[in-house]
């Protein structure tokens, strides 16, 4: 692409983010749109905030955020959509004129995944491992699309109780507390769990470099309750959750095409533009190759 004086610029803040996948994501979209758009990495050790307001200082038409700055960047923006607040987390920057709007793109790319593969959650008995920001997405998600049940399994009982209960809290707002059961459990009580077939969500860190021959619960007892599993972790491309899942009978998928489906729908929220079924197949085979 030719950069000029009319050259739009994009971003993303996190620390550390040399190793992000995003700028081949959006600079390829941006190519194929035919876009005068270019995206690049900032590296931001400490202050999101101020980080933001340079951003909008220098004109920059949208950013996405990743980890740690998720959710202390939301102090930073003129406004945040209502299911990015209730998640309290952001991961997309749309420029307006009273400053940066937050998005979670998260749950959408989510969403998308799971249609693509044709896994609905309505009806579905759900366990989400991890009470982290990606597993605080899940959850929600699972809530919105009616799953029968939520169950948080995590180390720190605390952590999954407190998305438990905002689960809950969004329910009773929607009048759905009674479709579905939302509640928390530590690792170590899954022989306890009801002998159903889950949908597996597994949302913590464990898995990735250097850590990759590691799940966060390795007993083939469980895996066999897994009809479907969804590693949020894309890198490396088959996880030991992952083996597990087939080991004992399940489906198993990874977070690329999350990655992916995120990345597309802050694109569109940036552009106003709709990224074509085509483009995003070429996209997701290029991030195959790596």
């Amino acid at each position: 692409m030719n950069i000029d004086g009319e050259t739009r610029i994009l971003g993303i803040i996190g620390y550390p983010i040399r190793h992000t996948k995003s700028p081949l994501i959006h600079n390829l979209i941006a190519k194929r749109q035919g876009q005068n758009l270019i995206y690049v990495p900032f590296e931001v050790e400490s202050d999101a905030a101020l980080a933001v307001q340079g951003a909008y200082a220098l004109g920059i038409t949208g950013m996405n955020v990743t980890v740690p700055y998720k959710t202390t960047v939301m102090e930073s923006l003129a406004g945040v959509e209502e299911l990015a607040g209730r998640i309290g987390a952001v991961n997309t920057l749309v420029r307006t004129e009273a400053g940066f709007q937050g998005y979670n793109t998260d749950i959408s790319g989510l969403e998308r995944e799971l249609s693509s593969e044709g896994i609905l959650l309505a009806g579905r008995h759900v366990l989400l491992l991890g009470a982290g920001g990606a597993a605080r997405a899940a959850a929600f998600l699972c809530a919105k699309e009616r799953a029968a049940s939520v169950i948080l399994l995590n180390r720190t009982l605390q952590k999954a109780e407190a998305i438990a209960q905002d689960v809950r809290a969004y329910l009773e707002e929607t009048e759905a507390a009674e479709e579905t059961e939302v509640r928390a459990m530590p690792f170590d009580s899954y022989p306890e769990l009801a002998k159903e077939r889950y949908i597996v969500f597994q949302c913590t860190q464990l898995g990735l470099y250097p850590r990759v021959e590691e799940a966060v619960i390795e007993d083939s007892a469980f895996y066999e309750m897994a009809e479907v599993g969804i590693d949020l972790i894309y890198n490396p491309r088959v996880t030991k959750f992952m083996r597990l899942v087939e080991e004992n009978g399940g489906r198993a998928y990874n977070g690329l095409k999350m990655l992916l489906y995120q990345a597309v729908r802050a694109y569109e929220l940036w552009t106003k533009t709709t990224v074509s079924d085509e483009i995003v197949d070429e996209v997701y085979e290029r991030l195959l190759i790596g």
